[in-house]
């Protein structure tokens, strides 16, 4: 049946409220508008970030809301002015987009497009309204992206284009953690071959970091989490080593001063917490160590530490979506994937139906799973 320019009935987890769990509803997705693009979501992850804002701890929330931004799916049909993709391309929905028209696109030393920045922070597409409704109810989007339904509206310029080989149920991973982590080391951090490294945080972006680190070629590679559950896993992935803070009664970047003679080369930041980003700055070699932040910390947090940290020759970093200019870069980390250069599918510890959206939420914070992919 011929869906294109009509409305598409479907499947959809709602969140009506902060701290609510998801439900499952029939909504209704409007078709796309000039430069948008409607997809039929294969596939999606349950991160971090869909349950901070769930919490309701996002000042950016909006409510009632299709959550999800780690997805991959085919498209369903495109509005007018879309040159990019056409009904039928797999694609990957993208949180940051690429214009390739703004200061930021044309500036090489970042990801971060502004285009449509203000309106989906505002949970609507670029002409400020939404194509999601419910119950006679308009419903926000997320992200930019709202993976959490059969069916999405997305920018036009916030989809790649992906090889049609590639196993969505693996690759929609690429659309956040994997690709924020990996990136996270070789494109901000630019870890050198021989260095020590040291990644807070063994959770999928940890892990990825952890990957990123092997793959550029560093030498030790010192894992730390409080969860010692996460350790093999870690080692799997290229850690020479895990310790947890709770081992020592010395703060741990003391700890790793120690055992690094005189601090680590690297240290990456994957929690989102100030009192650790704070610690792996301080973990840091003095002369050349470069920390990068890769948690997001809740709103109105500070870091800080102590200025002399940086005289003394520490860098300290952060970096979004690992760094990568997606529309360019996603399509290339899906190649690399498929060519084994990059981990995606041991990121997978458990695939559920859409309709278990909330017993993935409940394996996440248990810290049972890295990543839940629930099929749609």
């Amino acid at each position: 049946m011929a869906t294109s320019g009509k409305v598409i009935k479907c499947k959809a987890a709602v969140a009506w409220g902060a701290g609510k769990p998801l439900s499952i509803e029939e909504v209704e997705v409007a078709p796309p508008k000039a430069h948008e693009v409607r997809i039929k979501i294969v596939a999606t992850a349950v991160c971090h970030t869909d349950a901070y804002t769930l919490s309701g701890a996002d000042p950016e929330g909006c409510f009632p809301v299709i959550l999800g931004h780690e997805g991959a799916g085919i498209v369903e049909s495109v509005g007018e002015g879309v040159t990019k993709v056409k009904k039928g391309d797999t694609v990957i929905p993208l949180y940051i987009p690429q214009c390739g028209e703004c200061k930021f696109c044309k500036n090489p030393k970042t990801n971060l497009c502004q285009k449509i920045r203000i309106t989906q922070g505002k949970g609507v597409m670029p002409d400020g309204t939404s194509r999601f409704t419910c119950k006679g109810k308009q419903i926000y989007h997320f992200m930019g992206t709202s993976t959490f339904s059969e069916y999405t509206v997305v920018a036009d310029i916030s989809v790649a284009k992906i090889d049609a080989a590639a196993p969505l149920d693996k690759v929609c991973l690429l659309g956040c953690g994997i690709s924020t982590g990996y990136g996270a080391a070789v494109n901000t951090a630019k870890v050198e071959p021989g260095s020590t490294c040291a990644v807070f945080g063994l959770g999928g972006v940890g892990l990825a970091v952890i990957m990123g680190c092997k793959i550029a070629g560093a030498s030790r590679i010192i894992g730390i989490d409080i969860n010692k559950d996460k350790y093999a896993k870690a080692k799997e992935f290229g850690a020479t080593e895990c310790i947890s803070p709770q081992d020592s009664k010395k703060p741990i970047q003391e700890v790793l001063v120690e055992m690094t003679d005189g601090g680590v080369d690297y240290s990456f930041e994957c929690i989102g917490n100030v009192g650790v980003m704070r610690a792996a700055l301080e973990a840091c070699h003095k002369g050349w160590g470069v920390s990068v932040i890769v948690g997001v910390a809740a709103a109105g947090q500070e870091i800080s530490t102590r200025p002399f940290q940086l005289v003394t020759g520490r860098t300290w970093k952060g970096t979004a979506f690992g760094g990568w200019k997606s529309v360019d870069n996603v399509p290339k980390l899906v190649t690399d994937y498929m060519s084994k250069k990059i981990k995606v599918d041991e990121f997978v510890t458990h695939t559920l139906p859409f309709d278990k959206i909330n017993e993935a939420f409940e394996l996440m914070h248990s810290g049972k799973s890295i990543r839940t992919v629930l099929k749609l």
